[in-house]
């Protein structure tokens, strides 16, 4: 066997088929697409469409609203942490940031920082250094031992 006598198996590859090309092919005329109206022509997109009426999507309420100021946190349980700190993939000993969080694959995303929640329980002492903490979580720390360090996002400066 030789590499220019390799071919594909017979029927292995089928041709596309070549429509509006004459009425022998079986698919000349119309092209498979019936007989007049939007439908069969070319560049028209009729998704939603209800012949005129109000379409579904625009008789229905707007409703909600997106913060533009909203901050973006990572939010991390403290249940979480503890496993990840029982596994190994986290050092108890060092300190715990938004860094370590993600390198560890806890925090994803959180353009502003890390937030600790409280749920789950925490036993080991670790010192934690973040944007943002519940209550419940600061006490829940503080009682195994550790500490919680609530740093201030950085503010970007302002362009003058």
């Amino acid at each position: 066997m030789k590499l220019n006598d390799i071919r594909d198996n017979d029927g292995a590859r089928k041709g596309r088929m070549r429509i509006g090309r004459g009425i022998g092919s079986g698919k000349g005329k119309t092209g498979g697409r019936g007989q007049k109206g939007a439908k069969s022509r070319s560049g028209v997109s009729i998704k939603g469409f209800e012949g005129g009426q109000m379409p579904l999507h625009m008789r229905i309420p707007k409703r909600g609203f997106n913060n533009p100021f909203a901050k973006d946190y990572a939010e991390v349980n403290l249940g979480m942490i503890q496993k990840f700190i029982d596994a190994g993939k986290l050092d108890a000993g060092q300190l715990i940031d938004h860094a370590a969080l993600q390198s560890a694959g806890l925090a994803r995303g959180g353009k502003d920082g890390v937030r600790l929640l409280g749920k789950g329980a925490i036993t080991s002492k670790a010192q934690f250094k973040v944007a943002g903490a519940s209550k419940g979580a600061v006490a829940a720390v503080e009682k195994a031992g550790g500490s919680v360090e609530v740093a201030a996002p950085a503010k970007a400066e302002a362009a003058e």
